[in-house]
C-alpha cells in the first residue's frame, strides 16, 4: 500500500456513488442484520415509544446524562491542573542534561 494513502487515507465515499453503492447496501444490510439478531431494533423501539410518553423526563435524563459527564470532564480537568502544580517544571535541556550526567556516573562506577 502507498505511504501516501497510508497516511492522508481515502476519500470518504458518498452513499450515491455508483462506485460504492454494492458495497454501502451490503453494509446496511450487514447492520440491519447484527440490529435484528441482538434486540436493539427493539430496544430503540421501547426507549423511543417511552420518550414519546415522557418528553420531558426524557429531555431531564439526556441533559441531565451530558451536563453531568461535562462537570465530571471539567473536575478531572481542574484536578490535573493543580497536581501539575506540584510538580517541579524542566525543560528538555535540562532532562537531556540529567540523563547525560547519569550516564556518565554510571560508567564512572563501573
Amino acid at each position: 500500500m502507498d505511504i501516501k494513502k497510508i497516511l492522508a487515507g481515502e476519500k470518504m465515499p458518498d452513499k450515491n456513488d455508483p462506485r460504492y453503492k454494492e458495497q454501502y447496501e451490503r453494509e446496511v444490510e450487514a447492520g440491519r442484520k447484527f440490529a435484528n439478531k441482538t434486540k436493539l431494533t427493539l430496544l430503540v423501539m421501547k426507549i423511543q415509544s417511552w420518550a414519546n410518553v415522557h418528553r420531558v423526563g426524557f429531555l431531564v435524563i439526556v441533559f441531565g446524562f451530558v451536563i453531568s459527564l461535562f462537570a465530571l470532564n471539567i473536575i478531572n480537568m481542574i484536578r490535573y491542573y493543580k497536581a501539575s502544580q506540584n510538580v517541579p517544571h524542566r525543560t528538555v535541556v535540562e532532562q537531556v542534561d540529567q540523563a547525560l550526567h547519569q550516564q556518565l556516573e554510571l560508567k564512572k562506577a563501573r
